[in-house]
């Protein structure tokens, strides 16, 4: 008997396929093995799986996909020796010094006001190294540079164009990461780009020289893309031309981060990015067009493929795009071979040429989001419409002809009979207010057609929510549980934007008058769009904020959607038990109370890594939190980074923190404040403390939120002591009555008035200092400040950490947080000195990261970032 006539060939082979190709690059880049040894594997379980092909077919499948298991293994590891080599960063002279940079422009930018405290005009480029001198002499270094271009005067400045070479002075810096558990690969992210250094200059200081260098089709598609940005701008008044940008270009130039957090928190962020849903309905408004002009259908699926190919070249967006792009091709060309039934064989050929080509891709949060969409979408959101709306949407057709009523299943032949029997009701009751007897059928055909697709739409979109929340909680730490209202509003309006944006635009260029008319209609839609998503975002309930799910919750995610995507087809109460399931999980994820990763019976004090600022997390030995500080820039920073959001909070969600008891600011400097709004916001905290009268004018905004957000303000000064969490607390500064002793405090906010905490457990004890300077120090010296750790004052500065403070707290560990390669020369030779004298082990996050200390009342313990919780 051959035993292959009973076996059933699998369903979606292409996406078995990638699934064993995805697992294998899991295993290469977390298992590193010898590049021979995976070679050995592959060629016996090939030769194993054409054995077993007459014999056993199922092993031989088993041996086929841990052939494309291997592949992907060595696939991965081979993929990253070669990133290894090309983007070495051995030759860049990143200590500080000012070298000479010789470059070309690789990608543009779009001069613009920046938002910060500056008001300078900002232009980002992206460059690459042609030669770097450096004191004399000059070496040839090929490098990408993310270059940041100030002027004061925005007439002054233009924007420099691809190919262009530039002469200027610069400190190169490495792209470095904030060294927390949970923080972002910032570091990978622009490698991923191609960028391996960071650098501003003035642009007065930048020199144009003689030459292209580049690519010509680079240069014309860098022309048109300049074009086309100036075009929306011509169409479109200011903001909705900046927002016209990103929805149908991609670029944020001009958005600010206010817009793009309420977006965040709508759910609808996928508006301002040209993702897969923006590609996918231009293609289909592409392909609808020349359908309608009897355009025969393989012209119009090659020409529609053929213009999204041309967008997504245009828009210049990398590997998301195109992503996007190829699912549609292969939509496109499977519609063509009649195939329209075998989506998840499409998705699966899809995701394994993208992993192939960029295996990196992978790990990354835009594919996994793209393609899980897309995944969820073809295998549970397609069947769950073919069981509940489709069979109905396909009785409609006819509703006159009653012998098509033969060809349907009991219930839809039914269904038709009904609305029969409703129309001749209605042409009885209405007479001949009707223009033809005819009228009520077709109009309730259309009304029911109408309320089928909005059922549909809502059903996709729920689906869509609950099945993306394992991965919106993971990379986003957000559960927008208004999404689908928002979305049902939003979506609508987008499918009417997209195509009267691009027929506007195109119109634009022949004749203006005639563009402003789709100009108004993508307009109208815009400001619909921005009205749903302010509504929307205000809403503080729009979004929940959660902490880094469990391997548990990651578990049961997992398996809930794969028992969904099985059963979807089978029996109808297997079907919305594993619907059930994936929103149980989701429930699960979004709302169950988090348990933060602690030690009990300890006291913990963690130095977060927030650079050139102060951030730590206190946790008593009963779990009660205070977090002092949440790090901040300067105001002469040119950066959008917000510290509490983008790095303190990260930090504390990886932890499994969702609320903190307490949150205490040592005094208003940015670097301790500015991401303490954040904090707020995401952790609720019960109280926020304060050292000092809070009535200044850097305070007030912070104050303002806190009211807001029911958070009570209260003081602590210099001799309270109280318990709180097993721990005993004790204020050593500043004096409350410190403003009446000296009146010009209050203006020059010196560090004095630093809010500065001894915390005690057992016979280990822990001193705050904030930003503490020699004549409080001298004060407290007499409050018996000993402490078995330190935090150093003012990060290292000379200013503080005397030597007659230092014999008085005999600290035995010490930690500075500070920023690597800060301008203020922080921790300064002297302060080092010291602690090395008084034999204290001194910790630096900008050296090792976040630095945990563990207090258990007899002994203190240390761990640093990257050890695991």
């Amino acid at each position: 008997m051959n035993r292959t006539a009973s076996v059933r060939a699998p369903r979606s082979p292409l996406l078995w396929a990638a699934l064993a190709f995805a697992c294998g690059l899991f295993a290469g880049q977390f298992m590193w093995r010898p590049p021979l040894w995976w070679f050995i594997a592959a060629g016996v379980s090939g030769l194993s799986a054409f054995y077993y092909l007459r014999r056993r077919v199922y092993c031989a499948l088993a041996l086929a996909w841990t052939v494309i298991f291997v592949m992907g293994a060595l696939t991965i590891q081979l993929h990253s020796a070669e990133s290894a080599d090309v983007n070495s960063a051995s030759s860049i002279p990143s200590d500080g010094r000012e070298v000479l940079v010789t470059a070309h422009v690789l990608r543009e930018g779009i001069a613009h006001a920046d938002d910060g405290a500056t008001g300078d005009t900002t232009q980002r480029i992206d460059v690459e190294t042609e030669q770097i001198s450096d004191e004399g002499r000059t070496q040839p270094v090929q490098i990408g540079v993310r270059l940041s271009i100030y002027a004061k005067d925005r007439n002054n400045m233009r924007a420099f164009r691809y190919g262009e070479r530039l002469q200027f002075p610069a400190k190169l810096q490495l792209p470095r990461n904030y060294r927390n558990p949970g923080a972002f690969d910032y570091a990978g992210y622009l490698a991923d780009n191609g960028i391996r250094a960071l650098a501003s200059v003035k642009y007065n200081e930048i020199t144009v020289l003689p030459r292209f260098a580049g690519h010509r089709a680079e240069y014309w598609r860098a022309r048109m893309y300049a074009s086309i940005v100036a075009k929306v701008h011509a169409l479109w008044p200011q903001p909705e031309a900046g927002l016209m940008d990103a929805v149908v270009l991609g670029e944020q130039a001009f958005l600010n981060r206010a817009t793009r957090t309420n977006f965040q928190r709508s759910g609808t962020y996928h508006v301002l990015v040209v993702s897969g849903m923006n590609v996918t309905i231009l293609a289909f408004a592409t392909f609808w067009f020349l359908r309608r002009i009897h355009v025969g259908e393989v012209s119009a699926s090659a020409l529609t493929v053929g213009l999204m190919i041309a967008y997504a070249a245009l828009t210049g967006l990398g590997s998301p795009i195109w992503r996007a792009t190829l699912m549609v091709g292969v939509y496109f060309v499977a519609r063509l071979f009649y195939r329209g039934k075998s989506a998840l064989n499409a998705i699966g050929a899809a995701a394994l040429a993208i992993m192939v080509f960029e295996p990196k891709a992978l790990f990354g949060a835009s594919f996994q989001l793209t393609f899980l969409c897309v995944w969820i979408v073809a295998a549970i959101g397609i069947p769950a419409l073919e069981r509940t709306s489709q069979p109905y949407i396909r009785g409609l057709r006819s509703l006159d002809v009653k012998r098509y009523d033969t060809h349907l299943a009991p219930r839809v032949a039914q269904f038709r009979l009904d609305l029969r029997m409703i129309a001749e009701r209605l042409e009885r009751f209405a007479g001949r207010r009707f223009a033809g007897k005819q009228l009520p059928l077709p109009a309730l055909g259309w009304g029911f057609r109408i309320g089928f697709r909005a059922w549909e739409l809502v059903a996709v979109s729920a689906i869509l929510q609950i099945g993306l929340a394992l991965p919106m909680a993971y990379y986003f730490h957000r559960a927008t549980v208004l999404s689908l209202p928002a979305n049902l509003l939003v979506i609508p309006q987008l499918e009417m934007l997209m195509p009267a944006a691009i027929a506007a635009l195109m119109l634009g260029y022949a004749w203006m008058g005639l563009a402003k008319i789709p100009a108004m209609v993508a307009g109208l839609a815009l400001d619909g769009i921005l009205g749903t998503v302010h509504r929307v975002g205000e809403v503080r309930l729009a979004d929940v904020r959660v902490p880094t799910p469990t391997v548990a919750m990651m578990f049961a995610a997992g398996i809930t959607l794969a028992c969904a995507m099985a059963g979807i087809r089978s029996k109808k109460w297997l079907a919305i038990a594993g619907v059930a399931g994936v929103g149980l999980a989701a429930l699960w994820i979004s709302a169950w109370p988090a348990q933060p990763r602690v030690q009990r019976g300890q006291l913990e004090v963690t130095a977060i890594d927030v650079g050139q600022g102060d951030s730590i997390l206190v946790v008593t030995p009963e779990g009660k939190s205070l977090l002092v500080d949440a790090g901040g820039l300067p105001g002469w920073v040119h950066s959008e980074l917000d510290m509490g959001e983008d790095v303190v909070s990260p930090y504390l969600w990886s932890r499994g923190f969702s609320h903190l008891d307490y949150v205490a600011l040592t005094h208003a400097h940015a670097d301790h404040m500015d991401g303490m709004a954040a904090v707020l916001e995401n952790f609720q905290p019960r109280e926020l403390w304060l050292g000092v009268d809070p009535r200044t004018h850097e305070l007030q905004p912070l104050l303002n939120e806190a009211g807001e957000l029911n958070i009570p303000v209260k003081l602590h000064g210099e001799g309270e002591r109280f318990d709180f969490g097993g721990a005993d607390f004790r204020v050593l500064a500043p004096s409350l009555n410190i403003q009446e002793r000296d009146p010009h405090l209050k203006n020059s906010r010196r560090n004095e008035e630093s809010l500065v905490i001894r915390i005690a457990y057992g016979d280990t004890s822990a001193l705050l200092e904030g930003d503490a300077e020699k004549a409080t120090e001298q004060e407290m010296i007499g409050e018996n400040p000993q402490a078995d750790v330190l935090k150093v004052g003012h990060h290292g500065s000379n200013t503080s950490t005397t030597q007659d403070f230092l014999d008085a707290v005999r600290p035995r560990y010490a930690v500075i947080s500070v920023g690597q390669r800060n301008v203020y020369g922080h921790p300064r030779r002297e302060v080092l000195e010291r602690l090395g004298e008084a034999k204290a082990a001194t910790y630096r996050t900008d050296l090792e990261g976040a630095v945990s200390f563990f207090l258990d009342g007899k002994n203190v313990t240390t761990r640093v970032a990257g050890i695991a919780y």
